[in-house]
């Protein structure tokens, strides 16, 4: 069965609309959330017809598309999927999608050596791998770091949706440090990956602080299509991040000179892979190197300092050389008094 453009648009709409559990949907509901969508994304404002969602909600019940949706009726009026988490994302690909999919990644291929498709050359492998492993028995020729573990990722598409049609939204978070979630209204901007993790780049609407939010830890979220969406104009996102590692950062913090002393055991490492793309060679002689970094010192900086365990040395700035050594010496301590516990031999 061909399927269009436009339908999966349609049943990608419905899709999301019935995961939402903040909100009742009635068939005008959805008629009216399908029809605000097709024009966002594709410029239709003729809408779409009663009959066309109602054909849809059967298409998507059925297993012509291997769906079989457990789309319900509550009260003769709202609908609602009637097992939770249920997704059409998740549902397996048939073989004429894979097929076709194999087509795209073999044109994708051929692209592959121009410098306008570099960046594409992981996926395209990513990609590849993963539709051998659909169609053949067998091991994996490549293996891409990920973390089945990771809550969250599930939140991407409708995220990168509100994003596009600047929708405000309602988010329900609760952070590592919080004893309970919290509320809050946020205007979203950016989606950023870091590590195989995902954050959520806004601004909240009483502060107006810029939120970076885990989506690990966004327990739900809801578009508020009544809430004004206020633009980010002062920030380019394209820049903002660039002079650190990772994403926490305050919109006042500047990047400061950092300078580092490797050994020469890590020095080859560090000089084939820099920490940032700030990175100078200071000095090299035959004990190590001394780099420079421009970068705001963060969480992530000092977690990648440490890692380097007794094999770098913070030379500069003071401030941040002190920060390392009190984190060292308090792990020290730990040591000291884990032994203190460790029966004798």
């Amino acid at each position: 069965m061909s399927v269009n453009k436009l339908a999966l648009i349609r049943y990608k709409t419905i899709d999301d609309c019935l995961r939402n559990k903040y909100r009742k949907w009635t068939l005008d509901d959805l008629i009216e959330k399908v029809a605000d969508v097709l024009y966002q994304l594709e410029g239709i404002t003729t809408g779409v017809s009663k009959r066309t969602i109602q054909a849809d909600i059967q298409i998507m019940r059925s297993d012509k598309l291997g769906y079989n949706a457990p789309i319900v009726v509550i009260d003769r009026k709202f609908y609602a999927y009637s097992e939770a988490g249920y997704s059409i994302t998740n549902a397996p690909v048939n073989q004429v999608d894979v097929e076709k999919m194999k087509e795209i990644v073999g044109l994708l291929k051929q692209f592959n050596g121009f410098t306008y498709f570099d960046e594409m050359s992981d996926m395209i492998a990513r990609l590849e791998n993963n539709l051998y492993r659909t169609t053949n028995q067998g091991r994996n020729y490549i293996q891409l770091e990920n973390n089945g573990l990771l809550k969250g990722l599930e939140h991407i598409n409708a995220l990168y949706q509100a994003i596009l049609q600047k929708r405000s939204l309602l988010v329900e978070y609760k952070s590592f440090k919080a004893a309970a979630s919290q509320h809050v209204i946020c205007y979203p901007y950016l989606l950023k990956e870091y590590r195989n993790r995902w954050f959520l780049i806004g601004r909240a609407k009483k502060k107006r602080l810029l939120l970076t939010m885990a989506l690990d830890r966004i327990i739900e979220f809801q578009e508020l299509t009544k809430e004004p969406f206020i633009e980010e104009d002062k920030i380019d996102f394209d820049q903002y991040f660039s002079d650190l590692i990772g994403v926490t950062k305050n919109e006042q913090e500047k990047a400061i000179k950092v300078v580092l002393f490797i050994d020469k055991y890590n020095a080859p490492y560090v000089l084939t892979k820099p920490i940032h793309h700030s990175q100078q060679l200071l000095k090299e002689d035959e004990n190590g190197i001394i780099i420079s970094l421009q970068v705001v010192i963060n969480f992530e900086l000092e977690r990648e300092i440490l890692g380097f365990g007794e094999c770098v040395k913070v030379l500069a700035p003071r401030v941040l050389a002190s920060r390392i050594q009190k984190r060292l010496n308090k792990a020290a301590e730990n040591y000291e008094k884990a032994a203190d516990k460790l029966p004798s031999e």
